[in-house]
């Protein structure tokens, strides 16, 4: 299985399980959490850009961002 090159460092997925109430979090949690998260972003990014162009914009604002969440 190839390995897979997070865009994020993985340091910051281990905060927010951390935060979330996790006492420990093992490497392939960071990894997975990371990945999966990466995946919901890129949904919103491109939904987001849709609305944008849509609107004409080359701009992407934060009701792009909302409305994109909301889809």
């Amino acid at each position: 299985m190839p390995v897979k090159k997070h865009r994020l460092p993985l340091a910051p997925f281990e905060r927010i399980l951390k935060d979330a109430g996790a006492k420990r979090v093992s490497k392939t949690a960071m990894k997975e959490f990371a990945t999966m998260t990466e995946e919901i972003a890129d949904d919103l990014a491109r939904d987001a850009v849709k609305f944008a162009k849509h609107a004409g914009r080359k701009t992407v604002t934060g009701e792009d961002i909302r409305l994109a969440k909301r889809k």
